[in-house]
């Protein structure tokens, strides 16, 4: 059973700086890790993402001003996402995705976590 537990999301004025953190635990096959955000009434939005042996993406709107990185220990099962010069429309709950690999035949499964609170003020 992969869990997911995320932190770091809060209250930050406009121009400030928040890290967001998401720990996964209970499996060896992580393929990729994610964070997604989400406003009321808009479907979710990737705003980066980071797999093993490729160079991490991200979304226009978050280059430049976001980073997404892993743990740098052999584990890598905590991703981070750093997030800074923050916008009033950066304000959204933030999810973080691990992609798990099952087999060669179902492929993958992505586990998504609960979801953290940024607000962002002027």
């Amino acid at each position: 059973q992969v869990q997911l537990v995320e932190s770091g999301g809060g209250l930050v004025q406009a121009g400030g700086s928040l890290r967001l953190s998401c720990a996964a635990s209970g499996s060896n096959f992580i393929t990729g890790m994610a964070w997604y955000l989400q406003v009321p009434g808009k479907e979710r939005q990737l705003v980066a993402r980071i797999r093993t042996g490729n160079a991490p993406y991200y979304a226009d709107f978050a280059r430049g001003r976001f980073t997404i990185f892993r743990d740098s220990d052999n584990a890598k099962r905590t991703v981070y996402l750093e997030m800074n010069n923050l916008k009033i429309n950066d304000t959204a709950v933030y999810y973080c995705v691990v992609s798990i690999f099952i087999s060669n035949f179902d492929g993958e499964k992505d586990i998504w976590g609960q979801g953290t609170q940024v607000t962002v003020s002027s």
